[in-house]
């Protein structure tokens, strides 16, 4: 009998942008694969992809706790029925609620996957204060079984869960979800004065705000700013739609609001932007270097792991509107250096973050765990 693999999620729309390759490779590699999310509009691409899908009532914003305990329950009587052999937590809240869960139904084995530690870390507002330490207690508990296997984006991740307790040998450093290298193909520098995209969602921590004053910085030089991206109103850190007209209105930067293809994005820019306060390892960054795309961004955890300064982008500090405006200068100035950083870019995307290389890591750890359970 094939192994039952499950997928916890907040969103289908987040599983199919950053989970789905693994899940089929895993279908493909004979796993009986299933995704537990909140279903809003991708419930039929998973189920085309040959998956179980099971509907979750929960939110990713929701702050009540009693709701947060009803979910609790809902997936712990979800592991209950369907006894996978493995459970796979993608992202902070599946790890803590689904590890909860997790004790009250042990299922087999479980991959606790902290996809970037979120705006509790990465905040330095009040709100985030106030969070910070109760969901490090919370991190605590969930990952303190031996039961569970940690996987992490990047060094400084591994090292703040190594703080909570997680021994090394239960932690696992697999760099984000991979980028299909053969859909995103180097692309030719685009005609016209350059263009400088960010492509993510409108969050504060994001450096969202960062970008509006660097392209203020900039306005009358040769150079546009872009942000491409949606709203995420279920995130604290959002930023009004009313501040991202305004700056919009005013020329700094302009808001193109969320595209369905972002490599038409890498077709019209030729430097890519995130000034980022942290994150697990940005996936907009990886597909832009696979397009070629020299990057600017913020020297912080999960930014720093794409990289390399002066070779394949420039790192400034965080938090620094004009470090990173005169980063975007000189770059928007120097086509052959954009030229230089970019294609060391790409070759670095095929060495180290190629789907089929991160695909391939996450799919030998299940195969160790179900190896040593004697599966």
């Amino acid at each position: 009998m094939s192994a039952h693999l499950l997928f916890l999620v907040t969103e289908d729309w987040y599983f199919c942008s950053h989970r789905l390759a693994l899940a089929r490779a895993a279908r493909a590699a004979g796993y009986r694969v299933g995704v537990a999310t909140r279903v809003r509009e991708h419930g039929e691409m998973i189920r085309d992809a040959g998956l179980e899908l099971h509907p979750l009532g929960w939110r990713r914003g929701e702050r009540r706790p009693w709701r947060e305990a009803l979910a609790v329950v809902e997936i712990a009587r979800l592991y209950r029925r369907l006894a996978p052999d493995i459970v796979h937590h993608v992202a902070l809240k599946p790890v803590v609620l689904g590890s909860l869960a997790a004790r009250l139904a042990r299922p087999a084995m479980v991959v606790n996957a902290v996809a970037g530690l979120g705006f509790a870390f990465a905040s330095p507002g009040w709100r985030a204060a106030v969070l910070r330490p109760v969901l490090r207690a919370a991190l605590r508990r969930a990952l303190a079984t031996r039961a569970s296997s940690v996987v992490v984006q990047n060094p400084d991740d591994a090292a703040a869960v190594g703080a909570l307790g997680v021994a090394a040998d239960r932690c696992h450093l697999i760099p984000g979800s991979g980028v299909d290298t053969a859909r995103f193909l180097p692309l030719p520098e685009p005609p016209g004065p350059p263009v400088a995209a960010l492509v993510g969602r409108m969050l504060w921590d994001k450096g969202i705000g960062e970008m509006a004053e660097a392209g203020r910085l900039l306005r009358g030089q040769d150079v546009t700013l872009e942000l491409v991206g949606a709203r995420d109103p279920d995130n604290p850190a959002c930023v009004p739609e009313a501040t991202l007209r305004a700056w919009d209105a005013s020329g700094a930067v302009r808001w193109h609001g969320a595209v369905d293809d972002v490599r038409a994005v890498w077709a019209r820019a030729s430097i890519a932007v995130l000034p980022s306060y942290r994150e697990g390892l940005p996936m907009s960054l990886l597909e832009a270097a696979a397009c070629g795309r020299p990057i600017v961004t913020t020297d912080v955890p999960g930014c720093r792991e794409v990289v390399v300064d002066g070779e394949t982008g420039l790192l400034v500090p965080p938090r620094d509107p004009r470090a990173l405006a005169d980063a975007i200068a000189r770059l928007a100035a120097d086509a052959v250096l954009r030229r230089r950083l970019g294609a060391a870019a790409r070759r670095r995307v095929e060495a180290q973050f190629a789907r089929e290389i991160v695909v391939g890591q996450t799919l030998d750890l299940y195969a160790r765990l179900l190896a040593g359970r004697g599966t």
